[in-house]
């Protein structure tokens, strides 16, 4: 078996409608379908919901349920709010220093640019506390090689010693 492509990835939101129309307004989504239900089909459980689903580009969906009975969102503090994002590719870093202005001037913090040799990228929140990434690639064709080259050397080094191999330490120069 080999998967074709992600279907939808979810998320849970605090308010479903306040979520739909922050995508819409801040990064262009189309919002393409809604489902709510009573019951949950998978389990039958008595839990009421709403799940929203927006265009994310090329057959990319994010889906977001609200969840009105169940206790108020977490998230894993064991876990820095830095690892637990969605990253969405732009097109050209023009493009990703005009949503930087965009989102900005729509009151929303924004960190970034920052470079990460092969791409570069801001990172800001949705209002449900989620980290999102805009990414645009300007790594050369070398550069990617370079990277294919030791992927499977660098994850078994990583693997025996949980410290970060220096494989890829151009990138950082």
């Amino acid at each position: 078996m080999k998967i074709d492509r992600i279907h939808h990835v979810a998320y849970r939101c605090k308010d479903a409608k306040e979520t739909v129309e922050w995508y819409v307004k801040h990064l262009n989504m189309n919002f393409v379908l809604a489902i709510a239900e009573d019951l949950v089909p998978s389990t039958k459980a008595p839990d009421p919901y709403m799940h929203v689903f927006l265009d994310a580009g090329n057959g990319n969906v994010l889906a977001f349920f609200e969840l009105p009975t169940a206790p108020a969102m977490g998230r894993d503090l064991n876990t820095p709010a830095w690892v637990q994002h969605i990253a969405f590719k732009v097109d050209s870093l023009a493009t990703l220093e005009a949503a930087k202005e965009r989102l900005q001037a729509g009151g929303v913090e924004v960190l970034g640019i920052t470079d990460h040799a092969i791409f570069k990228s801001i990172y800001f929140f949705d209002p449900n506390g989620h980290r999102l990434e805009l990414a645009c690639d300007v790594g050369t064709p070398d550069m990617y090689d370079k990277l294919d080259a030791v992927k499977w050397d660098m994850l078994e080094e990583w693997s025996q010693t949980k410290r970060a191999p220096k494989h890829a330490a151009w990138m950082h120069k």
